[in-house]
């Protein structure tokens, strides 16, 4: 007789709700995924997917995370034509003044596209005989049992047929982005909404796809130009991608625009930049898309951890609790460590009217963690609007410090991408070795 509980219901089929939903294939008889767009079964990005068709990084902490439940994938990205390489000795990085020296950090990296991830984790989970895909089905609400401190399923509507109905479900969880109705919908049906921070940085992402030519000897590098605040606005990334492919994405910080009007004013802007590498690189490159835009006007967290009720049979995940700045690369791994504390608790059979309270307090200490390093550098900016952590002054001081050593010294480099892949925490730069190389250090 199995053990498993019966009915999960998972809103939306993003990265968070694939990962959600094999984690719960685990302990459920049961698993549905709501979709509003049609999924088809290649590699793509929805309508409700604006973001997915720019640069992307899954750093080591979160790779390793999907690895435990898709053992194949690393193995799967690769052979569909996805880059491995080690993030310190593959990075051409220039930041502060200087081009990073490059050295081997033991920190794996695969570089991809978020459609070709997606997909792949797509396939695995789909392909799980306890999880069901409903694809262009509308969620419309909660539905309370009759005491009302129970969500025991949802309202849905198929918009191919516009017809509406329930469905019944045991553990019911929103990973439907920054979008998320559930604050809303808590304080339709009785219960308090959480209280957000906001960060606003007004970032916009422009990102176009060029072939690449796999005989330059950079091209399975990272090519990267990060803007030093406060007085630089503009970042750059060029990823190599599946199909022989690069995938650059430019970052402009406070509604600056940094895209040209025309093809010779985008190669002169290349050209001006103090790293020539995406001038030699792009000059000789053929576009195979148009630029595609996406502003991301500020970082959002949502509170839940602070409350002090919360429905039975309900949870939150991913951007629906926490929307991060991409340009840090955390989103998927964010998301990725909440779904894993989410099984601990469930192996654990923790009892229901303790399990979101439990659940929402462990994955707030990975969310600090990633909106920790995130508001820091956006805080550089005097623009930027946000509570403004104690000490920031001081903190943004030593961090520009530590990025301008790490340009030659490989113990604070490979830290600062420790800290950066989530595989330590931010207080580790603050470790005394570290902090001797800082006072040795002449840059």
């Amino acid at each position: 007789m199995s053990n498993k509980r019966n009915h999960a219901i998972v809103l939306g089929c993003s990265l968070s709700g694939l990962l959600t939903a094999k984690v719960l294939s685990k302990h459920y008889q049961k698993v549905t995924i709501i979709e509003k767009d049609k999924v088809n079964n290649i590699p793509e990005s929805r309508k409700g997917q604006p973001q997915t068709q720019h640069v992307h990084a899954l750093v080591k902490s979160g790779l390793s995370i999907l690895e435990e439940y898709f053992p194949d994938i690393k193995k799967d990205l690769v052979a569909s034509g996805a880059v491995e390489m080690d993030l310190g000795d593959s990075s051409i990085f220039y930041s502060y003044g200087g081009l990073r020296e490059r050295s081997n950090s033991d920190i794996d990296i695969v570089t991809m596209s978020r459609q070709l991830l997606e997909f792949l984790i797509r396939r695995y989970t789909l392909n799980i005989s306890n999880i069901v895909l409903l694809d262009q089905m509308v969620f419309e609400k909660l539905n309370l049992t009759e005491d009302k401190q129970k969500i025991k399923g949802v309202s849905i509507r198929d918009t191919k047929n516009n017809m509406s109905f329930h469905t019944d479900g045991d553990l019911i969880i929103d990973t439907t982005g920054r979008g998320s109705r559930t604050p809303k919908l808590l304080d339709l049906i009785g219960f308090k909404a959480p209280e957000n921070s906001t960060v606003k940085i007004n970032v916009s992402y422009h990102s176009r796809i060029y072939k690449r030519d796999i005989n330059d000897p950079r091209s399975d590098k990272i090519i990267v130009l990060k803007a030093e605040p406060p007085l630089e606005k503009v970042d750059a990334m060029l990823l190599p991608i599946e199909d022989d492919r690069w995938m650059l994405t430019i970052a402009g910080w406070h509604k600056t625009n940094p895209i040209p009007n025309s093809e010779k004013e985008l190669l002169m802007m290349f050209k001006s930049w103090p790293h020539l590498d995406f001038y030699d690189i792009l000059s000789n490159s053929t576009p195979v898309s148009e630029f595609i835009t996406y502003k991301f006007p500020q970082s959002l967290r949502r509170h839940y951890e602070k409350l002090d009720e919360f429905p039975l049979g309900y949870l939150v995940l991913g951007d629906a609790v926490c929307s991060l700045n991409p340009v840090y690369g955390h989103g998927m791994t964010s998301a990725a460590f909440q779904a894993k504390e989410l099984d601990k608790l469930l192996e654990k059979h923790i009892p229901e009217n303790k399990l979101a309270k439990i659940y929402f307090k462990k994955i707030s200490k990975i969310i600090d963690q990633c909106w920790l390093i995130s508001t820091i550098e956006d805080f550089r900016y005097p623009e930027t609007i946000g509570k403004r952590p104690k000490g920031i002054k001081l903190i943004n001081r030593y961090m520009t410090r530590v990025h301008r050593v790490s340009i030659h010294n490989t113990l604070v480099r490979n830290t600062f991408l420790e800290v950066a892949s989530l595989l330590k925490t931010p207080k580790t730069l603050f470790y005394p070795r570290v902090l001797w190389k800082l006072i040795r250090s002449n840059s």
